[in-house]
């Protein structure tokens, strides 16, 4: 039973690091990437839908990136939800068929801003980290009249470093952000 609860939460985390990383990847360095686009949301027919499932998204050089849409009549709120999207500062060209996006040089002011947006979202995946260790720590408390104490002892020692290696693993992905990010 110990056993299954430490999985449960382990896989939990697995997934929080995860989202963490993804969060981490929505932010942009100095460098085109594909990624940066997946999270916008272009107002298609009147529902938001993600530009991942409206065009194809290429990048062909360090600081560029192409759109194709799979449906031209969409050109227009495409380019618009890129514009509108937070923390891009871009702006999409259109030629009629496709849209390009050059990414400008970041100064080193908005490189800042961006270190601080990184470490804000590396601090709420680790509060999401303690939060499923909580959740762990109530369900393996819960389990203490029907095992051991000293098993529910162990436990919480491993609880404590499955979240340690967790917190680490979201420590390491910020780390390297922030490399990406400060690297002219």
């Amino acid at each position: 039973m110990i056993a299954d609860v430490l999985t449960e939460t382990s896989s939990k985390m697995d997934k929080a690091v995860e989202v963490a990383k993804d969060d981490f990847a929505t932010v942009r360095s100095g460098r085109a990437n594909p990624q940066l686009f997946q999270r916008i949301l272009v107002d298609y027919y009147g529902s938001p839908t993600p530009l991942e499932q409206l065009a194809s998204i290429n990048n062909t050089d360090a600081r560029s990136i192409v759109i194709s849409p799979y449906d031209k009549t969409a050109l227009k709120d495409i380019e618009q939800g890129i514009r509108d999207a937070p923390n891009l500062g871009v702006n999409p060209t259109n030629d009629g068929t496709i849209i390009r996006v050059t990414m400008p040089e970041l100064t080193e002011e908005r490189r800042k801003e961006y270190v601080k947006l990184v470490r804000g979202k590396g601090e709420d995946a680790r509060v999401a980290v303690r939060n499923i260790r909580r959740k762990g720590k109530d369900d393996l408390d819960a389990l203490k009249g029907d095992v051991g104490d000293d098993e529910v002892a162990r436990g919480e020692k491993e609880l404590e470093q499955i979240t340690k290696s967790h917190t680490d693993a979201i420590d390491e992905a910020l780390k390297r952000k922030e490399a990406e990010l400060l690297e002219v």
